[in-house]
């Protein structure tokens, strides 16, 4: 069973971060790589988990990532060299930047580049993703939720364009049939009857490099009500091979794979679906296991079998999803700004919109 080593609470100087803003609700500008010393943790009711109240000793600013619109993702990508790291980081018009980072967190002298979005920033801010393929460090996919599209890029070459796909719902005779189109061609559904146009947009995204039918190709996105997986290497249905819709109804927010292969997704319904890529089912479902919308997932790195949950509250649980049953939970002391856990160990990091950071160190 997992248990939590230590909690620590420290608050980011206002000298550093002066007004942070809330960004969206799935805000993902939190990266944490962390080494973190054994200690005592205390424990409240419920299993809640009680933060030991820390200082920040030294920050300093990358000054190598001058975007010009509000960050919305940052992502840390452990290399070869257990001394450098791989920062990436795109804003709201998804222009992406992407330097390395030494193990103190210093700026470094480093090969850095940066690519435009393929509009040059034209139209309307939004929501961006990011992440490295793990299999391919060079290798990372851009999501943007405004114009509905994934870019793919090799370091700062552009490889391809995904496009979500937009539904047609029709309704004729009194049924209710859903027509798909991907790069403008239909896949299936009526001909006749009333038709609502029903757009939706990306919302997380995660290479399946631990899928080994797909190798390092597949990547899994949550767009609306919707799980899609994509294969770079097919140009058919723009490269759409599966779509498993949830919760008719209910937003998607978050996506996670396990080093097992399994996926995980959570969204508006508050409720955490596991999929087998190999059978495209779900094989567990943790109902309403979060008080509000979950906005995170991410698998322990100790046992894949446990799960840590975000939601838009200020609550970060741990739980076994197969079981549906809590290990333990901590709280912030207002609404996440994001949240994330080291690569290949489980030291989890919260921001809070306070300015104080939330720091966990689970075995």
């Amino acid at each position: 069973m997992l248990e939590a080593k230590r909690l620590n609470k420290a608050v980011v100087p206002k000298t550093l971060i002066p007004y942070p803003s809330p960004a969206n609700l799935q805000s993902t500008r939190l990266a944490v790589h962390i080494a973190m010393e054994d200690s005592s943790v205390g424990r409240g009711k419920e299993s809640l988990l009680i933060p030991e109240t820390t200082q920040v000793l030294d920050s300093s600013l990358v000054n190598r990532c001058p975007h010009r619109s509000e960050i919305q993702s940052i992502v840390l990508a452990e290399t070869e060299s257990k001394d450098c790291s791989i920062l990436g980081s795109v804003d709201s018009y998804g222009h992406l930047i992407v330097s390395p980072l030494d193990a103190s967190d210093r700026d470094v002298d480093g090969s850095t580049y940066s690519v435009s979005p393929r509009d040059y920033g034209v139209g309307e801010g939004s929501w961006a993703g990011l992440c490295f393929n793990p299999s391919q460090l060079s290798m990372a996919a851009v999501a943007r939720s405004f114009c509905k599209s994934i870019d793919i890029y090799d370091q700062d070459i552009h490889l391809r364009t995904l496009r979500t796909c937009f539904k047609i719902r029709i309704t004729a005779f009194g049924y209710s049939s859903l027509l798909v189109y991907h790069d403008d061609q239909a896949h299936y559904g009526l001909t006749s009857g009333r038709a609502c146009l029903e757009l939706w947009h990306p919302s997380s995204l995660v290479f399946m490099d631990n899928f080994s039918e797909g190798g390092n190709s597949m990547l899994a996105i949550t767009e609306g009500s919707q799980l899609s997986i994509w294969d770079l290497r097919v140009k058919e249905n723009g490269g759409c091979v599966r779509g498993i819709t949830g919760s008719v109804g209910d937003i998607l927010y978050a996506i996670n794979i396990s080093s097992s292969g399994n996926i995980a997704a959570g969204g508006a319904d508050r409720t955490v679906t596991i999929y087998d890529p190999r059978r495209w089912s779900a094989i567990s479902r943790w109902l309403h296991c979060s008080k509000y919308e979950i906005t995170g997932l991410t698998f322990s790195s100790v046992d894949p079998n446990y799960i840590y949950v975000q939601g838009v509250d200020y609550e970060v649980l741990c739980g076994q999803w197969r079981e549906s049953e809590k290990a333990f939970s901590f709280r912030g002391d207002s609404n996440w700004f994001g949240f994330s856990k080291c690569a290949n160990r489980d030291i989890l990091a919260g921001w809070c919109d306070s300015g104080s950071i939330f720091v966990a160190d689970v075995s």
